[in-house]
Parts: structure tokens; C-alpha cells; sequence
């Protein structure tokens, strides 16, 4: 039996790696876990899986669970206590799927407890994968991608040699507005950028596919996770969602890994690794999707998708920025605060006012992560 630990338990990918442990009773238990603010949510998962480490994000919550609910438990709080349901003792496995840098300093943690990653927060190796990737190479544990591109190309690359890797080939939707011109995009809504042809996701993950910068993040992510430098990852425009991303060998081969949009099949795996288990899931049927789309990338159309490659090849703290200005500008659109197109031109402004700092220290990225946010703050505030 498998002990499993889950940051991030009631978002999207938490949700969904309860369901693949729950079809593995006898493979899996969910032993902690840390959420938000969706108490209810967290109650029934509590009554469900009957773990012995719960974090909240608010201490009140943690009090009022402590005092009404479940004696068995352990109930923590904060920053803290995402720690310590990081470094469990009883745990196995670490599923990191919180959304946000916030993952960042928990994983390491983690990591130097000796924890197994499975890693969902890609903003963990955004802002700081010098320091995750380091203290993976320290500890001798395993990190297995989550995110379905990521889990195609570790699937891909499995038996090969990274030196005849030609490059590898991340795919991408083009998320809710990729049939929108520019000029369509200034009256975007809300509701319509929620609305993700192919993929279930969290708010934030989603407005990020709309974007771009969720695949651009995705390529910060390939470059620390497969050690591969950015003139050797690609991105392609692929309407399906049916392959999930391709590596091309030197010898001009290429494997690609298939299958419908359903995250709980790269989760299962990292669960599950090295070994297949059987999921209960929609099996992929190619004589009726019968045709795939495939289409370059526009960089005029997708800005956020340069500006991340640009942050990644400038390196130290830049990525931090990227992400951090683009954190808050996202949640200031969800908030109606600012249109669809504010995103980006907050996100460019962060990056031009940013001076790169090199091989920072984890106080240096949380710093310039906090300043940055604040900055991003007073110029959406001064907009008026």
C-alpha cells in the first residue's frame, strides 16, 4: 500500500487524483492533504479517505475542524503546515498540485525529506527550478511529471538517451480564444475564457491556456525537468488534445503519446511508477476522431507565449517575474478588474522594469515574487 500525500486536494487536480486513488483501494491511501478555503469540500474528503494530516490555509478553519470534527485528525494551518504535510513521515508519495509559487518552498521540503514528487505546480520549476532540481539530484528521489505534456515526453523518453534527443515538441490547444483575432479578444469575457474546448481545469490554469503563458510556463517547466536547452523545445498548435506532446531523435524519428484529455491518466502514473495499472477512463478511438489538426505557432497572436521563452533563455529571477505579474493579473480579470488583454500588457511591463538577478537564493525569489506582486498591484489600482 502506497502512502499518498496531496497538496492542493480540493482544486481540479486534486479532485481527480482522489478518483484515481479511490478506483485503487488496494494500492493507494490518502494519508494528508492541504486546501484552501473549500471547507466542505474537505470535510467530505476527510469522512471519505480518513487521513491523519489535514493543512487549511486559515487557522480558523483549522479550529473550527479541530473542535467539531474528526479527533483522529491532526489539523494544521498556513505556510507551516503545507510544510508539514510535505515532510509526513508516513507518506510515500507527494502530489504537489497547488496552484501558484506558492508550491515552491513545500516541495523542496519535501525533497530534502527524501519525498517522491509527483509534480502538478508547475510554477514550482518556474520560479525556482535551480534550487528543485539541485535538491532532486541530492536526495536520489524520483520526479514525475503531472502535467499531461510533460508525462507524454517522460513516457517518450523512457529506454532513450537524452544526447539523441533532437528536440522535443510541446502541443497546445490554443485554449478558449484560439479561433478569436486580436481585436476580438478586447471584448472577452469571463465566462467565455472559462470555457476550454478540450480540458477540465482550475480557473487560473484555464485563463493561463488562453493566454498562452500556461504553455509557456510549460516550457520553462520541459527545459529544468529533461535538461534540455530552449532552441530544442517547440511549441505546435493542436486543436484535439489528442497528443499530448512529441520527441524527435536525432535520426529524425518521432514518438508521440496519444490519448483522450483526461488528466487522471498522467497522475495515476506518477502514483503508480514504474509500473501501468488499469483506469477507468474513456479509451482513445482514432477511427472516430479519424482527422487531427496540427498548425504553427503565431507569436504576434500569442505574445505571452515569447514572453515566457524570452524569461526562460534570460534565466535567475526573471521567470519569477513572469509568473508572479501574470499571477495577478489573471486573478484581477477573474475579479473584473481589468480586460483580457490588461493581462499581458501587466505582465510585459513587470519583465521591461525587472533587472535579472542570477542564480538567485529561494529569499531571493520570494522577495522579488512579493515585490513584484505589489508592484502589479498599484499600477492595476492606478488604472482606476
Amino acid at each position: 500500500m502506497k502512502k499518498i500525500g496531496l497538496l492542493g486536494a480540493t482544486g481540479s487536480i486534486g479532485l481527480q487524483t482522489l478518483d484515481v486513488i479511490r478506483q485503487h483501494p488496494d494500492q493507494f491511501s490518502l494519508c494528508c492533504f492541504s486546501f484552501g478555503r473549500n471547507k466542505e469540500t474537505a470535510i467530505e474528503i476527510i469522512k471519505e479517505f480518513h487521513p491523519q494530516l489535514v493543512c487549511c490555509e486559515r487557522k480558523e478553519d483549522a479550529e473550527q475542524l479541530r473542535s467539531l470534527y474528526f479527533s483522529n485528525v491532526r489539523f494544521v494551518f498556513g505556510e507551516k503546515g503545507l510544510i508539514e504535510v510535505a515532510v509526513y513521515d508516513e507518506m510515500d508519495c507527494l502530489i504537489t498540485a497547488v496552484v501558484g509559487s506558492v508550491g515552491l518552498r513545500p516541495t523542496l521540503k519535501a525533497l530534502e525529506a527524501g519525498k517522491n514528487i509527483g509534480l502538478a505546480n508547475k510554477e514550482t520549476l518556474v520560479t525556482g527550478g535551480h534550487l528543485v532540481m539541485e535538491a532532486v539530484k541530492k536526495a536520489n528521489v524520483k520526479m514525475i511529471p503531472v502535467d499531461s505534456e510533460h508525462s507524454a515526453i517522460f513516457q517518450c523518453l523512457r529506454g532513450e538517451h537524452s544526447d539523441e534527443v533532437e528536440k522535443l515538441i510541446l502541443t497546445a490547444s490554443g485554449g478558449s480564444f484560439r479561433d478569436l483575432s486580436r481585436e476580438q479578444l478586447q471584448y472577452v469575457t469571463v465566462e467565455q475564457a472559462l470555457n476550454h474546448p478540450n480540458w477540465s481545469m482550475g480557473a487560473k490554469i484555464t485563463i493561463d491556456s488562453a493566454t498562452m503563458l500556461n504553455k509557456g510556463l510549460e516550457v520553462i517547466e520541459a527545459h529544468w525537468l529533461f535538461h534540455m536547452p530552449y532552441d530544442k523545445i517547440e511549441v505546435l498548435l493542436h486543436q484535439e488534445s489528442v497528443i499530448h506532446s512529441l520527441v524527435e531523435f536525432k535520426d529524425s524519428s518521432v514518438m508521440a503519446n496519444l490519448g483522450n484529455p483526461d488528466m487522471r491518466v498522467p497522475i495515476q502514473l506518477a502514483l503508480s511508477y514504474p509500473n501501468r495499472m488499469f483506469l477507468n477512463t474513456q479509451r482513445l478511438n482514432l477511427s472516430e476522431i479519424a482527422t487531427l489538426h496540427f498548425s504553427a505557432v503565431d507569436y504576434v497572436r500569442y505574445p505571452m507565449l515569447k514572453y515566457a521563452f524570452d524569461a526562460g533563455k534570460t534565466g535567475g529571477t526573471m521567470p519569477t517575474i513572469l509568473n508572479a505579474a501574470n499571477e495577478v493579473a489573471v486573478e484581477a480579470f477573474l475579479q473584473r478588474k481589468i480586460p483580457f488583454l490588461e493581462i499581458e500588457t501587466l505582465v510585459y511591463r513587470a519583465l521591461e522594469a525587472h533587472c535579472a538577478i542570477f542564480d538567485p537564493s529561494l529569499e531571493t525569489i520570494e522577495a522579488e515574487d512579493l515585490k513584484t506582486r505589489a508592484q502589479v498591484c498599484q499600477w492595476i489600482h492606478s488604472r482606476g
